[in-house]
């Protein structure tokens, strides 16, 4: 019988009354566990807690101090709690233990920023005219709510509670549906740092019934999502209703720009990084590689037999020595062979390599590919000319490890294809000529431009995109934690009782002249 796991709410688990998430395992098809759901009444009964906790002060009016040494203590014991939530992090994603053992460890930084921004933040006295002392203070927002993505489920859940806690804020968490187990876990370790009962709380459930109850609540201050274009647009418009505040981190169709100046071997590691790490199932991840057309043939050739390498080291997401893990569902699966094959069938797209799902045995360890959502890393190229710009899978985003590789002549051709889209979350930039990667870099639009490198991603470092279909706001950095707090201005009259009974009589006897600001 598999394990249920329950929401986290006022410090304690809690049964939904919604009916529970089968939780699958993307390798093998298999639903390994089932996860409470937060009803409508599950979400009042939430919201109302938090609301209260947050009333009551005793987060929101902690001593900053206070906040910043919870925080810490939130870092310390995540860390000692790796060993056992990374596995449950790899086995719902997916995702390659290799890149588990990675990224989940760097979670703590978050914290342990946000704990010294705490600890350092100025507050600003403002030059008001007159004798006037008018400084600012950030007070927190009051119950805000996250929804969180498949792809990073506790990156991004950590990226988005460390700031609004810092702030003093109380939070109801969202996961995704398809991976909700690790942030659930996060509900003890927050309690035991010191996080009161009821300023973090967890809801599992499906967005159309518990995230919409979430995001209409009238209590809400602010949601911060990060997920696709639709959903944020149709998420944005109810909570734009209730004139909350909104920050969506939404979709992306990074260009990858190699100059003939940049050196071939590391560009094309770069490019296997930045396209196929988390199997492509990153807003930022590198999908339209725009390469010289003067080492375009060199490029595709190492980057064809860099491709064939991972494809030939995938295996089971546990197996430290596996490349690359499967797709989330069947159904992104399905998405993105949907994309392939039609540009594919259509006559105007080639595939080097890849570019139909893997059901075959793993030569690495045996694992059946055909029980999972396998994709191998994929490389299409134009059939003819440039017939591959006119297809869908240039232009919408597939999430999942495809690439387009297309060349140009001029730097000027090489700008205009990668601002040749909708979206501009990441960009990146490969060259060895510094005066050309500044120039170009001030051309592209983008919210975040790597210049050789690519998915760097820092807690002092804004993280959003430059076009409205990648979203609003940004996460990450002294940006992040304002977005969760209102400003207080504090004006106070330090003149004597005698100047202010002279200056501040508005309606005194006479013509003479009064003050106005």
């Amino acid at each position: 019988m598999v394990h249920a796991y329950s929401m986290w709410v006022a410090g304690k688990e809690q049964p939904g009354e919604a009916e529970q998430i089968p939780v699958e395992d993307p390798a093998t098809g298999e639903i390994f566990a089932q996860c409470h759901a937060a009803s409508t009444a599950d979400v009042e009964r939430t919201i109302t807690l938090a609301h209260e906790a947050f009333k009551s002060g005793i987060w929101s009016k902690a001593p900053r101090h206070h906040r910043a040494d919870v925080l810490d203590k939130c870092a310390v014991l995540l860390t000692e709690a790796l060993s056992s939530m990374i596995p449950l992090e790899v086995r719902q994603t997916g995702r390659a233990i290799r890149e588990m053992n990675a990224q989940v460890p760097s979670l703590v930084r978050w914290f342990k920023y946000y704990a010294s921004l705490l600890r350092v933040e100025e507050q600003p006295v403002l030059p008001t005219t007159g004798k006037l002392h008018n400084f600012l203070q950030r007070a927190p927002l009051g119950v805000v709510v996250q929804i969180t993505p498949f792809n990073h489920p506790l990156l991004i859940a950590v990226k988005k509670l460390a700031p609004a806690l810092a702030a003093g804020n109380s939070v109801v968490v969202k996961p995704s549906e398809l991976t909700p187990l690790t942030t659930l876990q996060l509900g003890p370790i927050l309690k035991e740092a010191g996080v009161p009962d009821g300023v973090f709380n967890v809801l599992p459930g499906y967005g159309g019934t518990t995230g919409k109850a979430l995001v209409q609540h009238p209590l809400v201050r602010k949601v911060d999502v990060t997920g696709g274009t639709a959903s944020g647009r149709a998420i944005g418009g109810i909570v734009g209703g209730n004139l909350a505040r909104y920050t969506a981190e939404l979709g992306g169709k990074a260009p990858l720009v190699v100059f003939e100046k940049a050196d071939v071997q590391l560009a094309v590691n770069g490019i296997v990084f930045g396209s196929f790490i988390a199997s492509g199932q990153t807003c930022i991840a590198s999908t339209r590689i725009i390469v010289d057309n003067m080492i375009l043939s060199q490029l595709l050739e190492q980057l064809k037999a860099k491709t064939d390498s991972i494809t030939k080291r995938m295996g089971a997401p546990n197996n430290p020595e596996s490349a690359m893990g499967p797709l989330i569902s069947a159904k992104q699966l399905g998405n993105v062979e949907a994309l392939v094959n039609e540009a594919v069938d259509s006559g105007k797209a080639t595939a080097v390599t890849g570019g139909s799902r893997m059901k075959d045995i793993s030569t690495l360890d045996g694992t059946d590919f055909s029980q999972g959502y396998f994709y191998p890393p994929t490389i299409l190229v134009s059939s003819e000319g440039d017939s591959i710009l006119e297809t869908r899978i240039w232009r919408e985003e597939a999430f999942g490890p495809v690439i387009v590789v297309v060349g140009f002549d001029t730097e000027e051709q090489a700008i205009k294809l990668a601002n040749n889209s909708e979206f501009g979350l990441g960009a990146g930039i490969w060259t060895q000529d510094l005066a050309q990667a500044f120039r170009v870099s001030e051309q592209v639009d983008a919210g975040i431009t790597w210049v050789n490198t690519h998915h760097r991603n820092d807690p002092s470092s804004p993280w959003g995109g430059a076009k409205s279909s990648s979203g609003v706001g940004s996460e990450n950095g002294i940006d992040a934690y304002h977005a969760y707090t209102t400003i207080k201005s504090t004006i106070i009259n330090y003149a004597s009782t005698e100047e202010s009974l002279a200056t501040d009589d508005w309606f005194r006897d006479g013509t003479g002249s009064v003050r106005y600001g």
